[in-house]
């Protein structure tokens, strides 16, 4: 390997082990459009969900078979046939539909069952595990259409998904149901997973759709100045959704946002819709900050937040890299522990990305912020200006009337945020005792 790879490999690996830590033990439903199976990704998809089993994430994959039984429709010479975003589901399409999941299902559990040496999937033992989780009922006649054989989840086998899931097995679906009478119904694979990951509450679910995700301005086409909104809150997700048009097609914005506002709704934290084109999609959803689709999640689940005991590795590991090239005083691990009920933290998926101390001196109506920082990863997006407000409310709270700043090297940011500078003599007698004159930091304040 050449020296270039290796300083390159080291710290992505060590950059992605807090999420391998944070989602060992989760589970996610992966819904894998029909149209990703017959655009050949099924192998490197195959390959990356093994990986992500292999690190401790329990997977329920649910498949769809819309362009293949499209295929075998046409073969036979019949029409396919949809209304309000679903298919009309006749006596061929039904048969059409049993052909194309037999054979889906065969080609999913070949894909997941190869072990050749000197590939991704060398070494992997992927059980998978399959059978009549769902219990359908009809859709019915809706505006005046029969949707015939048509359904819709009317419940799902929860327990018996779980039990797969300990065994330590896949659980793979199809997007079939069936009452309790025997009779089958094709359902949607939108619909299925959702259902599913509602019943289990799964910690995500994913869709590998036919779409890069949902733009900032959905009313206008993906562009540089118009990018992937990475992550939208539940309530802007709706708003969205209700300016929309009713989704037809799968290629409609409204199409996979619509599920992931119900899931999200019903509790499912994140909801990811990401791209199958891209190679690596879901390691780089899963395993990356930014991601690489759009993630709805609700906002209640605040990332913002006051620091505890379990925080402090995270906040080690954030701040070390600037104790060490001087832009802040270092600090013991003592140190840290003793004041933790000080510390604002910034978490994402359980990975600390921005935090700061508060330090007040009651006695002079003032508390000094020390220790901000603001991972590489995630600087310029605000997340500064986030722990800055916390923690201005905090000192607010404690009936202070300013706060202060020490820096060497990041003066002008805080001067574009309120703070001014004063001669450090300015300084709360207890603090200017353990000013580092040598350090020369310039003192600034704001009031509050």
């Amino acid at each position: 390997m050449s020296t270039v790879f290796n300083f390159t490999f080291v710290p992505w690996f060590r950059s992605v082990a807090p999420y391998i830590h944070t989602h060992r033990g989760k589970t996610f439903v992966v819904a894998l459009a029909g149209e990703a199976i017959a655009a050949g990704k099924l192998q490197s998809i195959a390959q990356d969900l093994a990986l992500i089993q292999s690190m401790g994430v329990k997977v329920v994959l649910v498949h769809g078979f819309r362009p293949q039984v499209n295929e075998q429709l046409r073969a036979k010479g019949h029409e396919a046939k949809y209304s309000h975003g679903m298919r009309i589901t006749d006596e061929v399409a039904l048969d059409c539909a049993q052909e194309a999941a037999g054979q889906l299902r065969y080609e999913i559990e070949a894909a997941f069952s190869q072990g050749l040496p000197n590939t991704p999937m060398a070494g992997s033992t992927v059980r998978m595990i399959s059978g009549n989780f769902i219990t359908a009922r009809p859709v019915g006649v809706v505006d005046g259409i029969d949707f015939q054989h048509s359904g819709l989840v009317r419940k799902v086998d929860a327990a018996g998904i779980r039990r797969g899931l300990d065994f330590g097995a896949m659980v793979l679906m199809s997007p079939f149901g069936f009452s309790p009478t025997g009779e089958a119904f094709n359902l949607t694979m939108e619909e299925v997973a959702t259902s599913v990951a509602i019943s289990i509450q799964a910690d995500k679910l994913i869709f590998l759709t036919e779409i890069p995700g949902i733009p900032v301005d959905a009313s206008q086409p993906i562009s540089d100045d118009n990018p992937i909104d990475t992550e939208l809150p539940l309530d802007a997700a709706k708003k969205l959704l209700a300016s929309l048009a009713p989704a037809q097609r799968p290629t409609d914005t409204a199409f996979y946002l619509q599920h992931c506002v119900k899931a999200c709704e019903a509790g499912v934290e994140r909801n990811h819709i990401i791209p199958f084109s891209v190679d690596g999609s879901l390691l780089l959803e899963i395993y990356v900050h930014d991601g690489i689709g759009t993630m709805v999640i609700d906002e209640k689940l605040e990332s913002l937040r006051e620091a505890t005991a379990d925080d402090i590795g995270g906040i080690i590991q954030l701040i070390e890299p600037f104790e060490r090239d001087g832009t802040l005083v270092k600090r013991s691990r003592t140190e840290i522990e003793r004041d933790i009920g000080q510390y604002t933290v910034i978490e994402h998926d359980g990975v600390i990305f921005g935090c700061a101390a508060l330090y007040p001196y009651p006695e002079a109506k003032t508390a000094e912020m020390a220790a901000l920082t603001v991972s590489p990863q995630s600087q310029a997006q605000g997340d500064g200006e986030r722990i800055l407000k916390r923690i201005e409310h905090r000192a607010k709270a404690q009936g202070l009337d300013s706060i202060f700043v020490l820096t060497t090297r990041t003066m002008h940011w805080f001067l574009k945020r309120g703070f001014q500078q004063v001669n450090p003599d300015w300084l709360p007698e207890a603090r200017k005792r353990k000013y580092n004159w040598d350090r020369k930091s310039q003192v600034l304040v704001k009031k509050l």
